[in-house]
């Protein structure tokens, strides 16, 4: 594996460089699955890469004309932005894109998470929240013989005892990753974890041994809260659990910020953060047609089997 495993990454990232704006910042461990019996092993792969050689890059053509392709779906939901107001932005037939759209389906977690993180930062923001950090023993010794340790970690000196910070929050990343764990994050705080599936007793575990933040929220769809809640009562964190949000929930909040009474202020804040998050989600929906030019695939020698998914 050594003699393939890691230069096969770097040809990885010079593409996806090209394509995403990014490389994979998946773990160690995640990346190496590529290669195990249950995704690609080596003999299958080598397999389909003379398969290629033979049909004149035809495995490649295959692959980057159903990117295309999904990106085009995904320019979908770039111009339902671009073209909404406040008077106009509909959440649920934002939502229904992903829900209703095979080639987006798949995206159905990151469509929730940019509309959730939208809000929360443009109220947070609105409301100019503040965290206030100051030492409650401000001991001369220790602030002496730790102070870069306190100037690193705490952002604090001997001079400087307390500090005001703005209340933020942050999505953990944009790769795809396992239907479990942290979502967001706030520096106040609570950690959010978004799920528009089921919450079984087994991932409801997942979530508690994998997140150590002192308080939790979920945000989830209506029919799942109860089950949810009575779930994670039986669990050992259900003390941890700040709250519950629901898509009702959602739709009322973007709902008063999409408002006359907001539309200038909050209106416009939401609709502009939840084009950045998801300009920054599919940063290149428009370098992949250069990039079929360039290499020559030819998307009329996808017949039969090969053709372009819809």
């Amino acid at each position: 594996m050594d003699t393939y495993r890691n230069i096969s990454k770097r040809w990885r990232d010079e593409i996806t460089k090209v394509l995403v704006g990014r490389i994979s910042t998946s773990s160690q461990k995640f990346q190496d699955n590529l290669f195990e019996k249950n995704a690609m092993p080596p003999e299958l792969l080598k397999e389909l890469a003379e398969f290629n050689k033979k049909n004149d890059g035809l495995v490649e053509d295959y692959i980057y004309h159903n990117l295309a392709a999904r990106y085009d779906l995904v320019l979908t939901a770039v111009k339902y932005i671009e073209k909404s107001n406040a008077n106009t932005f509909d959440l649920d037939e934002f939502l229904s894109l992903f829900i209703h759209k095979p080639g987006l389906k798949r995206s159905i977690d990151k469509a929730y998470e940019m509309t959730i993180y939208a809000l929360f930062s443009t109220i947070v923001r609105a409301l100019q929240a503040q965290i206030k950090l100051s030492l409650g023993n401000p001991n001369k010794e220790i602030l002496s013989d730790f102070k870069q340790f306190i100037r690193l970690v705490l952002g604090l000196s001997e001079n400087k005892i307390k500090i005001t910070i703005p209340a933020k929050l942050f999505r953990v990343g944009v790769t795809n990753a396992a239907d479990r764990g942290l979502d967001m994050w706030a520096n106040f705080g609570p950690a959010i974890q978004v799920k528009h599936i089921s919450l079984s007793e087994e991932v409801a575990e997942d979530v508690s041994e994998n997140l150590t933040a002192d308080k939790i929220i979920i945000v989830c769809l209506d029919g799942e809260a109860e089950v949810i809640e009575k779930i994670t009562k039986q669990l050992s964190f259900s003390d941890r659990i700040q709250g519950i949000i629901t898509l009702s929930n959602l739709r009322e909040w973007y709902k008063i910020c999409l408002s006359k009474k907001y539309s200038a202020t909050l209106g416009q804040d939401l609709l502009r953060d939840l084009k950045r998050e998801f300009s920054f989600e599919f940063p290149a929906t428009s370098a992949i047609e250069p990039f079929i030019k360039e290499r020559g695939y030819d998307s009329k020698k996808l017949k039969g089997d090969w053709l372009i998914l819809e």
